[in-house]
């Protein structure tokens, strides 16, 4: 029997990165796998019998005491918590390789290193761009941002990237330094996964080494949503509420375009969403977070998902899972969506951040039949089934598995 060694912050499903490692854990265990998962402690995480390795909580941000902040603080640049722990874990289990997601600021990549002095293959999947940015998002206040390229790290700090916080910046910009003067990525990791290609091609721009890294696109079981392919009235978004989302521009381009939108999900936008959409007379109906059978009901009921992002968005679950259930997509041109986007097939795209591009695809939508509507939801959904099945995405990192020298 294989031994797979699943590593991650969180162990419960908090938001995209979770579903991916909980899922991808779950389709190897039903291949005969053993998957040992390694993480840090919640109220929220799921029963393991090796939660007792799981190191302490923190939450980067949280209002801790001065003292719990002085505790935490070396533990989010390298934790040595995390690196003892896992070595007692470790001790029990001898894993075949290793699989690691997000385990920045919370159990640290000291974990790679006490997986690197063992001798065990590791795999990280990327799902973000922490890795070459510091702020996660190469995003900062005037918009998409690369200034840390380079080498120039401490550009963190001077705009305070990290919640508009000084500390918290100055945190993240040690955490990078010190890793990357360690080459812990190139040094403790076999493959880098990244889930678009779009991901590689510019991790390979700020310097990652590329033939480390590998293009699996992630996957949705489509044989567990019930698509509907006749189209409501109703545009909608589902996902956070945050600026990068650009929710905003949405509801404006819905404002301009005439057509009724839906907006699901929670953050801290809200607000300043409905201000926009009382100021432009857009017609938008904010229903707040859903849990997933609402949700899936709510996506059934649109006319087409749009996709606003104004970040460098890697390959969001969301984009699968509405075309899983039968509705295309209107994306932005940015990061990984285009990739996914099929233009006049599965759905259309309009520049990143233009009211007035996202305005007109907005009133091409609402002027096609249904029947035109439905036939986009039907390809949609086979290019989910065709390409994005757990079959498909199970090759391709056993492929990956192989490459980095984990015996299966």
């Amino acid at each position: 029997m294989t031994t797979l060694l699943a590593v991650n912050n969180y162990y419960y499903r908090r938001g995209g990165a979770e579903a991916v490692f909980l899922d991808h854990n779950r389709l190897f265990e039903s291949e005969g796998w053993r998957v040992v998962p390694f993480a840090m402690r919640h109220p929220r995480n799921l029963a393991s019998p090796w939660s007792q390795y799981f190191v302490d909580e923190i939450e980067y941000g949280e209002r801790y005491s001065l003292g719990g902040k002085l505790v935490r603080a070396p533990k989010v640049i390298y934790s040595l918590e995390a690196r003892r722990r896992l070595a007692e874990l470790l001790d029990r289990v001898r894993p075949d390789g290793a699989h690691a997601h997000n385990v920045y600021h919370h159990l640290s990549p000291s974990v790679l290193w006490a997986l690197h002095a063992r001798g065990i293959p590791t795999v990280l999947t990327l799902h973000d761009l922490k890795v070459a940015c510091p702020a996660y998002t190469m995003l900062a206040a005037d918009g998409v941002c690369e200034r840390c390229r380079g080498g120039r790290l401490h550009e963190v700090v001077r705009r305070r990237c990290i919640k508009g916080s000084l500390a918290l910046s100055t945190l993240a910009w040690a955490e990078a330094a010190l890793h990357r003067r360690l080459r812990t990525y190139e040094r403790c990791v076999a493959r880098l996964v990244v889930p678009s290609r779009f991901y590689a091609a510019k991790l390979a721009e700020w310097g990652m080494p590329r033939d480390r890294l590998v293009h699996v696109p992630n996957f949705v079981a489509a044989t567990e949503y019930v698509p509907e392919y006749r189209p409501g009235a109703r545009f909608v978004y589902f996902g956070r509420l945050v600026r990068e989302k650009g929710v905003a521009t949405l509801v404006r381009a819905a404002a301009r375009a005439g057509v009724a939108l839906r907006v699901i999900g929670a953050g801290p936008e809200l607000p300043t969403l409905r201000r926009v959409a009382h100021a432009t007379g857009a017609e938008v109906e904010f229903v707040g977070h859903l849990e997933a059978g609402a949700l899936h009901d709510a996506v059934r009921g649109a006319r087409a998902i749009v996709m606003p992002s104004e970040w460098y968005e890697n390959a969001p679950l969301a984009l699968l899972e509405a075309y899983a259930l039968g509705k295309p997509v209107i994306g932005a041109r940015i990061g990984g969506i285009p990739e996914h986007v099929r233009e006049g097939e599965t759905g259309a795209t309009f520049a990143s951040g233009s009211v007035e591009e996202l305005a007109a695809r907005l009133a091409e939508f609402a002027a096609l039949t249904d029947a035109a509507i439905a036939a986009l939801g039907a390809a949609a959904r086979r290019h989910v089934v065709e390409d994005h099945s757990p079959g498909r995405y199970r090759e391709r990192m056993l492929s990956v598995y192989r490459e980095a020298g984990l015996a299966a």
